[in-house]
């Protein structure tokens, strides 16, 4: 059975409800899987690279949980990206450490789908996760792909009602993650 690290890269987890809830269906729901929560382990963003590392070493599958955040990764997991994946470890003459290694993206936009192809000249969310493909194909990861939900933004929260959609939006993209697996 294959280890899967997830890593949360929200930088306020605990002022999301889409994130927080597709994280809460993967813990409940995932088999064989460590979740690091990057905004909870580093407030400071001092990332300890040796132990990041470490996980990065015993996992099959890393699955990268994150909200768009101006067309890109948020800042936490940028950092992450930028302390971690060093010459020698990720890349390099020795860095092959995560050849092999299988990488899921989980996206959440503020935006609905229509408004991110209208404002980025009819693109797909594909364009916006071009760094991640290529931060395979520089470290030897394989991209399995990603799954999005969209239209769960913090404005949309004006109700229990539309809360309780994001929920249930959210419950079945961590489905949609499952499956992936």
């Amino acid at each position: 059975m294959e280890n899967i690290l997830v890593i949360s890269g929200h930088t306020d987890l605990e002022d999301s409800v889409a994130n927080k809830a597709i994280l809460d269906e993967l813990e409940k729901n995932l088999k064989n899987k460590e979740i690091r929560y990057l905004d909870k382990l580093y407030k400071d963003y001092k990332i300890n690279k040796e132990i990041e590392q470490e996980k990065l070493v015993k996992a099959d599958i890393i699955m990268l949980v994150f909200p768009l955040f101006w067309f890109s990764m948020p800042s936490i997991m940028h950092r992450y990206f930028e302390e971690v994946f060093t010459h020698g470890f990720s890349h390099g003459s020795t860095g092959d450490k995560l050849k092999g290694k299988k990488l899921i993206a989980s996206v959440t936009t503020g935006a609905d789908e229509e408004i991110l192809k209208k404002n980025n000249n009819e693109s797909k969310l594909d364009d916006f996760l071009i760094p991640l493909k290529t931060i395979c194909g520089f470290t030897g990861m394989e991209f399995k792909g990603y799954t999005a939900t969209y239209g769960v933004s913090y404005q949309t929260r004006i109700s229990e009602e539309k809360i309780a959609e994001i929920k249930e939006k959210a419950k079945l993209h961590a489905k949609r993650l499952i499956d992936m697996i």
